[in-house]
């Protein structure tokens, strides 16, 4: 493995149970947690005591924001802050509201810290949430984040929708509610995909 790129500018923060002079290396460049005074030792500690850190950080390095006592907004934004000051490419964020009380975007610390985040040029991956499969569940769906989400291995695919193409070009709805679908076979129109007063 070659040396770390200039451009990349980690913090290791030493914390309970975390060495940062020898946790951090070459692959693991920045390591910080994001504290609230409430919090007890453990806590105050880049180690994932949880284990969802670690497991996303096996695809990608990580950093918790979230405690025991929740996700602190305050917490959000400084971690979009230190990573976009760290020269990130991508931000994944395996996070999100709950989809019944999912704030306005003016007020949700994800989608402010993503679209400040897009402004500099990174990208930012969400997950779409844990409350499905109903309607309305989704989160993270602000139109500057890209947000992924997964579907069982017996997918039903119901329906064409022409993206701008024929062919290669079209692409499948999947489980798609059948108004939506019918609407798009009779129109063989585009469709958006961002609701029309969200991308004012």
């Amino acid at each position: 493995m070659g040396p770390v790129p200039s451009r990349w500018k980690g913090v290791c923060m030493q914390g309970h149970d975390f060495i940062a002079s020898t946790n951090c290396n070459r692959k693991l460049i920045g390591a910080r947690y994001y504290n609230d005074s409430t919090e007890d030792e453990q806590q105050n500690s880049p180690r994932d005591t949880i284990g969802h850190g670690t497991h996303t950080a096996s695809t990608a390095a990580g950093a918790s924001v979230c405690t025991s006592s929740g996700c602190h907004g305050s917490s959000i934004m400084a971690a979009f802050d230190d990573a976009i000051g760290d020269g990130v490419d991508v931000l994944s964020l395996s996070l999100g509201a709950s989809a019944f009380m999912r704030p306005d975007f003016s007020s949700d610390p994800i989608a402010i810290g993503a679209f400040h985040a897009v402004q500099k040029g990174v990208i930012v991956v969400c997950s779409a949430g844990n409350d499905g499969p109903t309607s309305s569940t989704v989160v993270n769906t602000a139109p500057w984040i890209l947000t992924v989400a997964a579907t069982t291995i017996d997918r039903d695919l119901e329906s064409d929708v022409i993206l701008g193409g024929v062919g290669d070009a079209a692409n499948k709805v999947i489980k798609a509610q059948q108004n939506q679908i019918q609407a798009l076979k009779m129109k063989r129109e585009t469709a958006t995909l961002i609701h029309w007063n969200r991308g004012k």
